[in-house]
């Protein structure tokens, strides 16, 4: 693994901003404690209800130097907090009769039908269980960034074990097997598709390819200064190739640029909670339908559930997204939920119609969000 880059702390307190309903005083109570108790570089969190924005903060800084203030609109990798808005662009799809669940990736990608997987149904990429977590030959970032390179090796390749008897975190590979289904169908990339049936439509600050024009406002990711913890064999072969994969990439413009459904999303608190709550609203906010409130069930409905061989934690998936289990209670059996390396976090409640967001850019050694996200959304549910 790669040396982790320092944090300088910060000189001075940082100033949390933002809006807050009265009621959820409590979450910004929380929020102000993690940079008190020097949890934060800079960060952003957002609730929505029903959906109307309850909770919109953000503060702290966008450098680990302090020296550049976390503004309104800062935007920050939110690393595989990606994967709900890749997952939710099949989704449509599948809504929309333009995509079958259960039909074999073949039928969509051709080239996918070799090495035993002419019949791997689509819905096994969504589970992570497909056997396709990483690259079997060694590549370089820049053969990531190479769309019709590194969907070829994808499709080339055989399952690491049985496809459908175990999930195994696809922490990169997801974006680009879903991807290449999205753009055999639509004829558009994923970035694109979710651009224009998504972010566009909804006014999100979130973009898979990040044009350069944003650069300015983004804030630079810090990395984990603890050592991580123990990885599965499996999870360091898939987080050694790439080679050069580390939180230091999220800092070259060729990885903004390029389209990593899977890890390279760039956003806020907002922007995320703003997919979020339509979906936590039935699918729908503004007058704007992402999903028919019926597909929900299929999105709830248990794929696979039992010990994930990458991250080598029990976990219950359902169609691309964590469910609730007795490893992960959520507030509701019809809640759902995934995050991002180093900490960020995307829940959505159906039942209450809640949606959370958080986006930070210290980073811990986490996969699944950790207990500066975890405890403010605890805060906004004691202030329901």
């Amino acid at each position: 693994m790669p040396e982790p880059e320092s944090a300088v702390r910060p000189v001075a307190q940082p100033r949390v901003e933002g809006a807050c309903d009265p009621k959820f005083a409590a979450v910004r109570e929380a929020f102000s404690a993690n940079f008190a108790n020097d949890l934060e570089v800079g960060a952003s969190f957002c609730a929505v209800v029903a959906g109307r924005n309850v909770v919109d903060l953000w503060g702290g800084w966008r450098d680990a130097a302090a020296t550049r203030p976390w503004g309104r609109d800062t935007l920050v990798c939110v690393w595989s907090t990606t994967k709900v808005m890749t997952a939710l662009s099949a989704w449509m799809l599948a809504a929309r009769g333009a995509l079958d669940l259960d039909a074999p990736v073949a039928r969509y990608w051709p080239e996918f039908a070799v090495a035993g997987k002419d019949q791997l149904p689509v819905r096994f990429l969504l589970s992570h269980s497909s056997g396709l977590p990483g690259w079997e030959q060694p590549i370089e970032m820049s053969d990531l960034y190479d769309w019709d390179r590194s969907t070829a090796l994808l499709a080339a390749q055989a399952p690491w074990w049985e496809p459908g008897t175990a999930s195994g975190y696809h922490a990169v590979s997801f974006g680009h097997l879903i991807g290449e289904v999205v753009r055999r169908i639509t004829g558009r990339s994923l970035g694109r598709f979710f651009r224009d049936e998504v972010a566009g439509p909804l006014g999100a600050d979130f973009h898979i390819g990040l044009p350069a024009e944003h650069e300015p406002r983004l804030g630079e990711m810090v990395a984990p200064t603890q050592a991580p913890g123990e990885m599965t064999d499996l999870l360091r072969r898939v987080m050694t190739n790439p080679r050069g994969w580390a939180p230091g990439v999220s800092r070259d413009r060729a990885y903004r640029a390029a389209e990593v459904p899977g890890a390279n999303g760039h956003g806020n608190a907002r922007s995320v909670a703003r997919v979020a709550g339509a979906l936590a609203n039935g699918g729908a906010v503004d007058g704007v339908r992402l999903l028919p409130e019926p597909f929900f069930d299929a999105v709830l409905e248990e794929q696979i559930y039992g010990q994930d061989l990458v991250l080598g934690l029990p976990i219950r998936w359902g169609l691309g997204v964590g469910l609730p289990s007795a490893e992960m209670p959520l507030p509701s059996q019809r809640s759902f939920y995934w995050g991002g390396w180093g900490g960020s976090l995307c829940l959505i409640d159906l039942d209450a119609r809640v949606a959370c967001a958080y986006v930070m850019n210290k980073m811990s050694h986490t996969t699944m969000g950790d207990r500066r996200g975890l405890d403010l959304v605890a805060a906004v549910y004691r202030s329901l």
